[in-house]
This record gives structure tokens, sequence and C-alpha cells, in this order.
């Protein structure tokens, strides 16, 4: 569904040029859901407008849904739908009305377009705001008005940039189960940018983490925490037994931190399956002769995968930049 080779990007600042893009390389299969993952700057919307084709790339190619994006841009941009941060719908118009004119955009006729129109107010939830000018609409609404209009010509493929910002957790999850109804019945594929990292992890099937223009990482969310963060086993013991303790944990080759806390000192390092491996570890330590006094698994999350490769807390830059 897109294909890119070494797809670059620069803009000319204060006579200075400026990477945004450099050499991305991407594959979607059809059907995927990919998550674009980096805090602000990162390249995720400047990749994202050049698909869709909203801006030239300064060098490379791409295809998306079988046409070029700089040969084809028009077959492009008829095959694809796109959700940008901004509220598409006219204000002062009705949504019945904006959904019947999207579709008369795409060469729709008026009777296609009102039957398409009456589906997708069915499916995400929009039915009894149709005679609703957008102006009176929630948020939420608004944001599924967005992805109907992004959806009236049946396109095979949707992006999605930001769809849940500025939503509160409820409307958020009731925008994705949406849109994984949207995905169930349609098979559509999705690529999107987020700030959420949860959201990410728990809708997208591949994440594609994206710094300073680069792409540094593009695997499952499970794959990237298990290889790039692990899981974290922590057992608190008496400082007399730190060193007995570290000879049992640092056998399985974990590399052991410390920290001191009112109970002793706690024992911290990187194990593969963690749920699995802290009962053998506290069998260990009591053979041994050990007193645990607290045990605890932490499991990774997507931004441990960042701060592991870069050494950045990915939340707390999109929280800063918020």
């Amino acid at each position: 569904m897109i294909h890119t080779e070494q797809l670059t990007r620069s803009f000319v600042s204060k006579k200075e040029t400026v990477e945004a893009v450099k050499g991305v390389d991407i594959d979607v299969a059809a059907g995927e859901l990919v998550a674009f993952l980096g805090p602000n700057g990162a390249g995720k919307s400047t990749t994202l407008r050049m698909l869709t084709t909203l801006l030239p790339p300064t060098s490379g190619k791409a295809w998306v849904a079988g046409a070029s994006i700089t040969e084809q841009p028009a077959a492009v941009r008829s095959r694809i739908g796109y959700i940008g941060q901004g509220d598409g719908g006219g204000h002062s118009f009705r949504v019945m009305d904006e959904l019947v004119s999207q579709g008369k955009f795409y060469g729709m006729n008026f009777s296609d377009s009102h039957a398409r129109a009456q589906e997708l107010a069915g499916i995400l939830d929009l039915a009894s705001l149709l005679k609703r000018r957008v102006s009176t609409l929630s948020g939420g609404q608004k944001r599924r008005l967005d992805i109907a209009l992004g959806l009236m010509h049946n396109p095979s493929l949707i992006f999605l940039d930001e769809p849940s910002t500025g939503m509160d957790p409820q409307n958020r999850a009731n925008l994705w189960e949406h849109i994984g109804r949207l995905r169930e019945r349609q098979e559509t594929t999705i690529v999107l940018t987020t700030h959420y990292l949860e959201e990410a992890d728990s809708q997208a099937e591949r994440v594609v983490v994206i710094d300073h223009g680069t792409i540094i990482a593009d695997d499952t969310a499970t794959n990237l925490k298990a290889t790039l963060a692990g899981d974290r086993i922590m057992v608190t013991v008496d400082p007399s037994a730190v060193d007995a303790t570290t000879a049992v944990l640092g056998g399985r080759g974990a590399d052991l931190g410390r920290t001191t806390d009112r109970l002793g000192v706690a024992l911290n390092g990187r194990f593969e399956h963690g749920t699995r491996t802290l009962p053998v570890l506290l069998r260990e330590l009591d053979h041994a002769g050990i007193t645990v006094l607290a045990a605890d698994v932490r499991v990774p999350t997507l931004d441990d995968v960042f701060l592991s490769l870069t050494g950045r807390s990915l939340r707390e830059e999109s929280e800063v930049a918020a």
C-alpha cells in the first residue's frame, strides 16, 4: 500500500538548510495499522504530508496506493483519505451537507453520496447529528465527522494525523472503537501519528519510531519492548545481603542498578519474561538464605523503548511540547 525509497525533505530557515526528513524507507502492507511515533519536530507530520502529496519531497521516491506521489498526485489523492489535526467540516454548514458535498467533490452523484453519508453516520454514531451545524458539535463528534469526511469515497488507505489530540479519555476510547469497527467492515489500511504512547501500543500492529527525521525502529510494539527495553525486576533486601543478592541476580546476566529506600537496598535489572523469571529468582534467593523484603516486575512501555534508543523520554518531551 505504501513504498518509499530514501524520501527526504529539507527546508530553508534563516538562510540555513534544515533536514526535516532524512532518507526514509517505509513499506506498509494492505490492511495494516501503522503508528508513527516521535517527539514534536521529529518528522512525523512532514512524512505524512509528503505521502499525501500535500508537500513535495526534496528527493527520493514514494508510491502510495499504487501511484507515484510526484508523477501521479491526483491518483494518490483520489485513493486516500486524510484527516489532519484541524477540523475538516465547515462550521456554518450542516453535517449531512458537508458529507454529501465531500462525496460530490470526489465525483459521486447526489444519490450515492447521500447513501454513503447515511452509511458512515450509522457506523460512526453521527446519525442523530446529521441536521446539526458543525459548530454545535463537541470535540469528539467533530473528530468522528472528520473521519467520515475522509472515508466518503471509500479509500483503501487513510492517514490520521494526531486523531485524538485534545480529546478526553472517554472520547478517545470511543473514537478508537469506531475506527476498529471501520477496519473490520472495510479492511482499511491506516497510518497515524500520535503523541499518546498507550494509543500506539494498544492499537497499532506496527510502530515506526522517528527521531530527527530518521527511522530508528520499526517493529511490533511487543517486539520493540522485549528487545529494546525488556522487563525490569526489582528486589529489595537488607544492606547486609546486597553482595549475595547481586551474585544471584547477576548470574542471569542482568545489568543491575541499586537504590536505597526505607526498607533496604533495592536492586533492579533487565530480564527476559520478567513475570515468569521473578518466581524463579525468589526461590533461588530463598535457597541462598536471603530474605526478600519486597519484589516487583515492571513491564516496559514504548517510552522505555524511546529512552533506550535515544537516552530521552518521549513522554516528557511530548508533555513539554503540549
